[in-house]
């Protein structure tokens, strides 16, 4: 463990720019747990459907509207409210509707997690870098300097080039495995989306099927 201290303190030109990816990643990582754990996910979605559909087929579409507002933070609700605010509308409209919402949730959902895969690269370049420089510095001392140092450079050159790969690796890692684990997230929620998507949509299309069946009937019966 000194060791490795000592080549930090001996190393700090390239050793700096390792942590400060691998601060920038802490942050991504801190930033879209929070997001797509526990901001962005709708609990309890069944029950969120179950309301909607009751609202809508009773032809409360604007309770339905004010429901999803108190969701304003869950992609889902808000794609659900894009397409009850054009219920009215023909349904080329509705699906254009839907169609930019998911787009501009899924910008949302998505963003700055695939800065992590390109740290990691970083990280593991940066890595090698460092070995590159430690390899130079054991050949060097093999040719210009006497014996009594040469062990010295040698072990010296040997242990910044394995420092500075170990320090890449153990960087890049981390940053590949959070990286997978949030991409598996987002991939769910964007799922979630476009299910949702579908559901408003025959729920749309079921209330206005609904509405011609009720005015057919009323007409026959007239």
């Amino acid at each position: 463990m000194g060791n490795f201290f000592e080549f930090l303190q001996g190393n700090f030109f390239h050793v700096a720019p390792i942590f400060l990816v691998a601060c920038f990643a802490i942050a991504i990582t801190i930033d879209r747990v929070s997001m797509l754990i526990f901001k962005y996910p709708l609990s309890h979605s069944r029950a969120f459907f179950e309301k909607t559909r009751d609202l809508v087929m009773s032809d409360r579409i604007a309770e339905a509207i004010a429901f999803c507002d108190n969701y304003k933070d869950k992609p889902v609700a808000q794609i659900v409210r894009e397409a009850l605010l054009r219920a009215h509308e023909p349904e080329v409209m509705i699906e254009d509707g839907l169609e930019i919402a998911i787009t501009d949730a899924t910008l949302k959902v998505t963003k700055r997690t695939p800065f992590l895969a390109t740290i990691a690269n970083v990280a593991t370049l940066l890595g090698l870098f460092g070995t590159i420089v430690g390899l130079i510095r054991s050949f060097e001392a093999v040719g210009s300097v006497s014996a009594q140092q040469r062990a010295a450079l040698l072990s010296s050159g040997i242990s910044t080039a394995m420092n500075s790969t170990m320090l890449g690796l153990a960087v890049a890692i981390p940053c590949m495995v959070a990286y997978s684990y949030l991409m598996n997230h987002s991939n769910r929620l964007v799922i979630e989306m476009d299910q949702a998507a579908v559901k408003i949509m025959d729920l749309i299309r079921h209330r206005h099927y609904s509405a011609e069946v009720e005015v057919s009937n009323h007409s026959k019966s007239a």
